[in-house]
């Protein structure tokens, strides 16, 4: 199994820098490959100052966060792909561990772990939550996007993720209409759809939140209708064996508007909050949703619907 790192950058050669290094310094050899669209900055020079340790690709021209990932993905030569962004960075273990995970599995086609939330300074702020049996197990495919569409299934972001190489080029890539708006997490859809998903409950990578990250240039609204956009999506994927208790897609909107409108309004985003106003979020049964999805949550996201397989033992 060889894995490459493919790092997307555009403009950020001091965040680039830690990215580039942590990847280098893997426990384990692997590829890595830096996917810049097209830096105004001396990136290029920079990244080719590291000779062959580095595989450079670089756009033409500006093309946006998602044809960038797909071009470095393409420059990979690796059977899995290990997403990174340039302000984030991996633990030095995170490439081993996942692999050993991941060779107990051999149909897995997608792997997360926990990642640890850090501010500019690498101080950590919180961590993404445990979650499952062990410190590595999996998910089969049947049950996957029956537990994306409740949010008991949570990929995470590109820092988190790995996929293997021919499920990512058999959905066609990220989507480039979606930039930097969901688009891994419409990819986790797509791959999913062709093998079972390892998590680990190790925290094997670190996500810079900063004002500069691309994710925070949306706006509560923005965020509702993706949200809502990403379970049209998973919706007609789940699995026939869960059709009998599956949330109608309706009921799974309202909550979503509801859930947005109580984040906008503890934000103190009032404005936002208006917008998102709407009959439904007064009705009984999105409420008694909030209540159901919420305890599934703090109970380790366990339900009896999703299977977990142990890989690796605590």
């Amino acid at each position: 199994m060889k894995f490459s790192v493919v790092i997307s950058t555009y403009n950020r050669l001091h965040l680039l820098r830690r990215a580039i290094d942590s990847a280098l310094k893997q426990t384990v050899p692997c590829e890595v490959v830096v996917a810049d669209d097209c830096s105004s900055e001396e990136t290029e020079k920079y990244v080719r100052s590291l000779g062959g340790s580095v595989v450079y690709h670089r756009n033409e021209v500006n093309l946006g966060h998602s044809a960038t990932v797909n071009a470095g993905v393409e420059k990979a030569s690796g059977d899995w792909i290990k997403f990174l962004d340039d302000d984030d960075y991996l633990d030095i273990n995170c490439i081993e561990k996942m692999s050993q995970a991941i060779a107990l599995c051999p149909d897995a086609v997608i792997c997360s772990c926990i990642a640890a939330q850090v501010d500019a300074d690498e101080r950590e702020i919180s961590r993404t939550p445990h979650f499952g049996p062990g410190l590595a197990f999996y998910i089969p495919q049947a049950d996957i996007h029956y537990g994306m569409l409740l949010e008991l299934v949570p990929f995470g972001t590109p820092a988190q993720v790995a996929c293997r190489r021919d499920a990512f080029l058999k959905t066609g890539g990220w989507d480039s209409q979606l930039n930097t708006n969901c688009d891994d997490i419409d990819s986790w859809i797509r791959i999913a759809q062709f093998g079972h998903g390892v998590f680990l409950n190790q925290c094997l990578a670190y996500r810079t939140i900063w004002p500069g990250a691309y994710n925070q240039k949306f706006s509560f609204v923005q965020r509702l209708q993706t949200n809502i956009l990403m379970k049209e999506k998973i919706y007609p994927l789940v699995h026939q064996k869960h059709h009998s208790y599956v949330p109608k897609l309706e009921n799974i909107k309202n909550y979503l508007k509801l859930h947005w409108a109580l984040v906008a309004f503890k934000k103190r985003d009032l404005q936002s909050f208006r917008l998102m106003l709407d009959s439904s979020l007064f009705s009984f049964s999105t409420w008694k949703f909030l209540l159901v999805v919420t305890y599934l949550r703090r109970s380790k996201m366990n339900s009896s619907h999703i299977q977990k397989v142990v890989l690796i033992e605590s």
